[in-house]
This record gives structure tokens, sequence and C-alpha cells, in this order.
């Protein structure tokens, strides 16, 4: 691991060793809250040793241990790790459970893209706390999608290796290829305003200089090279059926083909060719092989256990979830303090800290709990009205110690 580490080597080996799955009722629970701040040291231990090019420790103890739920820490920690081909195929069938996940938030991506992009980071001095607890809802959910298209995209690196299922289930059941279309036509993650394009990068939406609009973003790149697997793998192609819907949704690919972007990933020159043929080609009729198709299984074993229990889950996290004491909240801000350590997250981070209030870059922290940045002093006291509870939580768990 590098010279910075939030979790030593034996820790490390220890947390993934008693990783668990716990019941639905018991999600929000003491030990799940524990295990939660166990993966997000994972999470930012596995960033710190990519970043520091350490090797890969963390993803080595997951593929070793075969230990790969708090969504927003797993799926961040698996775009870390799935960029090794070793953690995909030590998944097995589970990578089916993956790719119905990454399907359902990407068809929400696509279905929402037509509503506008997530709200903005900043919080408004207008807004209620159930409506700014809304809009990081709806932005997380947009980030956790974005993830979900790069973890994706790391499994279709391996499509010659998937299953006969895996791949059914990718180019059959959810016809992923034209649904990445669809995504390279809205770009949720990218927007004009005023008059300026803007590109979600790093949690916020950041204005692209004219000079860089040409480049191939990160997220359009993903796209493109996830549809470059499935559509020119020997495997895929053998499975895909062009039907006239496929085939009148891929040849709209050819609109995006242009020669900055070919100059920028040559590879797809060959999709460019392989869609020449295509238009030329005759639509292919249904394919009728006989298919043993696996059930998702974690999605399944689910909704067998709790199937006729939502009511009694729901009461029952009503008052041992959603009812804390101030003890209980003093503890869990003590816990998430020593779990978020300052020095870290700022190693880990890819560019400087934003103000909390206007979401301008930040150089001045709070003094008192040290976990909010701010531009301006006068940021620091609008700002005041959402962030003293917390704060005073904070800083009484710190005195607590």
């Amino acid at each position: 691991m590098g010279d910075l580490e939030l979790l030593l080597p034996g820790e490390a080996d220890v947390v993934v060793r008693r990783l668990r799955s716990f019941p639905l009722r018991e999600i929000g629970s003491g030990g799940w809250n524990h295990q939660h701040e166990n993966l997000e040291k994972l999470n930012i231990q596995a960033i710190l040793d990519a970043t520091a090019n350490q090797g890969e420790p963390i993803q080595e103890l997951l593929v070793t241990h075969r230990k790969v739920h708090h969504e927003a820490s797993i799926i961040n920690l698996l775009e870390t790790v799935f960029f090794h081909k070793e953690v995909c195929e030590s998944a097995e069938d589970t990578v089916l459970d993956l790719v119905d996940y990454c399907h359902r938030k990407l068809t929400l991506l696509v279905a929402r893209s037509g509503h506008g992009g997530p709200p903005e980071k900043e919080e408004s001095q207008y807004s209620t706390p159930m409506q700014e607890l809304q809009k990081q809802a709806e932005l997380m959910e947009f980030e956790i999608a974005l993830k979900a298209l790069s973890v994706l995209r790391y499994i279709t690196d391996c499509v010659d290796s998937l299953s006969l299922s895996t791949l059914n289930r990718m180019l059959s059941t959810h016809n992923l290829p034209c649904l990445l279309v669809e995504l390279l036509e809205h770009s949720p993650w990218s927007r004009r305003e005023g008059g300026k394009l803007q590109q979600f990068e790093g949690g916020r939406w950041q204005t692209v200089a004219p000079s860089e609009q040409q480049k191939l973003s990160k997220l359009d790149g993903q796209v493109w090279i996830a549809l470059y697997n499935l559509l020119l793998s020997s495997e895929a192609r053998a499975r895909y059926c062009l039907s006239s819907f496929a085939k009148g949704q891929l040849l709209k690919l050819r609109a995006f083909l242009t020669d900055t972007l070919l100059d920028q990933l040559p590879n797809l020159a060959d999709l460019q060719g392989f869609l020449a043929q295509l238009a030329l080609a005759e639509p292919q009729p249904p394919k009728k092989d006989l298919v043993l198709e696996e059930i998702p299984e974690i999605w399944e074993r689910l909704e067998r256990e709790n199937r006729g229990k939502w009511q009694a889950i729901a009461k029952h996290q009503l008052q041992h979830v959603f009812s804390p004491s101030e003890q209980d909240l003093q503890l869990q801000a003590r816990r998430w303090a020593e779990t978020y350590r300052l020095d870290v997250l700022e190693a880990a981070a890819p560019e400087r800290p934003h103000c909390a209030y206007c979401g301008a870059e930040a150089s001045k922290r709070c003094s008192r709990c040290q976990n909010e940045w701010y531009c301006c002093r006068e940021c620091q006291v609008k700002h005041w009205v959402k962030h003293g509870k917390t704060c005073v939580l904070a800083t009484q768990g710190d005195r607590a110690k």
C-alpha cells in the first residue's frame, strides 16, 4: 500500500474476511453501519493505492476471499477494482446480478435525461431540509448511474469469457447495445447552460473551455468502448440478433463517428467498418436457439426471503433505525469523523475542495468541526443554518473520544 494508509494490510485482510450480507430488516442497524464504515475505508484505500501506483492489494483481497451493499460505497469500490479482469472472472455467476443492476441504473438515467440533469450540489437558503435531502438523493442516484456505466464497460472487457447466460442477458434480455446508443444520443452527463457547454465530472457540473469541447469525455469513451466490445467480439456477434429495430438503432452511431472521434479512439475505425456492412445487410429474424437461462440469484433471494414481510420490515426500521437518540447520533458522528480522516480524503481527492454554500473553489475550513470548506466568511455564515447541527454533533463526538 502507499505511504498514506487508512487501513494497514493486515487490517484490510480482516475487514474483507468479515464482510457479510444482512437481512433486509437490519439495513441501517448498528452492525450494518459498522460494516458501511469498513466499506468506506476499503473504498478510500483502494483509490489511494491506485493513485499511488502501489499495486492493488484491496482488489487482490476481494478476489481471494470472493467478497465483493451500501449502494454508493460499493459501486465506487466496484468501479475501482473491476478495472482488473480477474475480479470480473472471480465474480462468476453473481455477474448476472451486477449486469441487471447496471441495466436498471442506465435505463433510469436515459428515462430521466429528458427532464434535465441532476440538481446542483449547492444548497439554497430557501430550501427546506426535506427538499435538500431530496436533491442529495437525486444527485447520488445520478452519480451511482454514472459509476454503473463504468462497471458495465469493465464487464464488457471480459465478454469473451462470460457465461452464455450472462451474454444472453446482456444482448437479448436487455439489448445493451441499443441502450448504449440511447445514452450517446441523450448524453445525460453533458448540458448547455447559459450558452456554455458543461460536463458532469468530479461530482459537479464543470464548464468546458471552447478549446476542449472536441475532446472525448471519459463517460462518452466508456460508452464507445462498451459498444466496441459488444459488437465486435466474436462471441457476442454470434449471439446478438441484428433485428430491424437493432439495425436502425445501431446505424445512428454513424453520425457520431467523426474524424475527430476516430483520432482519439482509432479502434473505432473497425466499428465504422462494421456499421458500413450492417447498412447493406438484411435484418436478421429472431433467433430461436434454446437457452437455459440462469436467474439472478441475489435479486431472487431477496424477493423470496421478504415476500409478504414488507410492512413488518418498514415498522421495524421505523422503530429501530429511523428514531435514533441524541447519544446515538453523537456516537455515529464520531465514528464517521474517524472514517473520513481529512488527510486521507485530501490525498484521494482529484481536485481542490469547493465551498459548501456556493460551490466555488475553497481555501478555508470550518474551524470548529474541520469538515466543511468555504470560499469566504460570508458563505460560511449563510450556510450555518444548514451546517450548524451537524457541526455541533461532530464536535461533541470528538470531545467524547
